[in-house]
């Protein structure tokens, strides 16, 4: 396996730690002011809501939704984000999401290794399976309107179907097979 699993997060929005931050300082002033303690301990509990909250924060607060444009970004250079008024960066219809069609469960019993496809770690291919995604060939047969909607709901990976190429690479182990996949996958030459 490719070092390429290693990073599967982009990590938490940072405008969690931001609040956790502000809170710590709060806390810490308050606590100085109000209950007339030491500065270390002031500092000390300030020190501890900021873990605290900054934890919880970091795992519910989710960055903005983003839609890719050629580039792979979902903005303008003013950050406006144009999917949301039904058009792309250049003022193109923006395509129409669709939810893939998902199984009930792997056929066969025996899912294929979507963590043979770069991008795809043990986190992403569960949340594949939660949606019913098991094999190659469904991701194969994905149109822009699945990738779209694959790109908006991975809850904490957005983007990452269509910027890992996971359908270029999903048909290329359909068509060569996973030897010639993972020979080809080496140089990302999908």
């Amino acid at each position: 396996m490719s070092d390429h699993h290693a990073m599967e997060s982009e990590g938490p929005w940072p405008a969690g730690w931001i609040w956790a931050v502000a809170a710590a300082v709060v806390a810490a002033i308050l606590t100085r002011w109000l209950a007339d303690v030491s500065v270390q301990a002031a500092i000390l509990l300030g020190l501890m809501v900021f873990v605290v909250y900054g934890v919880l924060l970091a795992q519910f607060w989710e960055a903005p939704a983003e839609g890719p444009d050629a580039h792979g970004h979902g903005h303008d250079d003013h950050g406006h984000d144009h999917a949301d008024h039904g058009h792309d960066v250049h003022g193109h219809a923006a395509t129409a999401s669709v939810q893939p069609q998902g199984l009930s469960g792997a056929r066969n019993g025996a899912p294929d290794a979507l963590q043979e496809i770069e991008g795809i770690g043990p986190v992403l291919e569960r949340l594949c399976h939660d949606l019913g995604i098991f094999h190659y060939d469904q991701i194969a047969a994905w149109e822009a309107a699945e990738v779209a909607w694959m790109d908006a709901n991975l809850k904490g990976f957005k983007s990452r179907v269509s910027r890992d190429k996971w359908v270029a690479q999903a048909r290329l182990i359909g068509a060569e097979g996973i030897e010639a996949f993972r020979i080809r996958a080496k140089t990302n030459n999908y």
